[in-house]
């Protein structure tokens, strides 16, 4: 799935970590990622970890998408930091499931919090 996510790929997010139910992706801000006061713009922050959520959730092997994510700033981050989400299933029941993702820099200062929610979905000719 992720060597097919492009918009991923072109931001240099790299998966660093995978097992089932868990998954870390890595990523440095740049530049072109900060806004107007100086700090990672949280559309950037929030993509890696939508990032590590989805490899997370589909690291069983049914495709799994976002149903929702909500995500809590705690603190800036800024050009040139490095920042790692690490995303843990935190419990599935039926095609549902949930999952918590910590972003921290380098230094281990926590970034922000981000909780996802999946659904897997249907394949084409599956029965309901």
């Amino acid at each position: 799935m992720l060597a097919d996510d492009r918009a991923s790929a072109g931001l240099g997010i790299e998966l660093v970590e995978v097992t089932a139910g868990r998954a870390a992706a890595r990523m440095t801000i740049t530049s072109a990622m900060v806004n107007g006061h100086g700090i990672a713009h949280g559309g950037f922050v929030f993509t890696l970890a939508d990032t590590a959520f989805a490899c997370a959730c589909n690291s069983y092997g049914p495709v799994a998408v976002a149903a929702g994510a909500d995500i809590t700033f705690v603190a800036p981050a800024r050009e040139g930091d490095v920042l790692t989400a690490t995303a843990q299933e935190r419990v599935t029941y039926g095609r549902s499931g949930v999952y918590d993702v910590t972003v921290v820099r380098v230094d281990g200062d926590v970034i922000a919090e981000f909780r996802g929610r999946s659904r897997t979905i249907r394949r084409e000719g599956e029965v309901k």
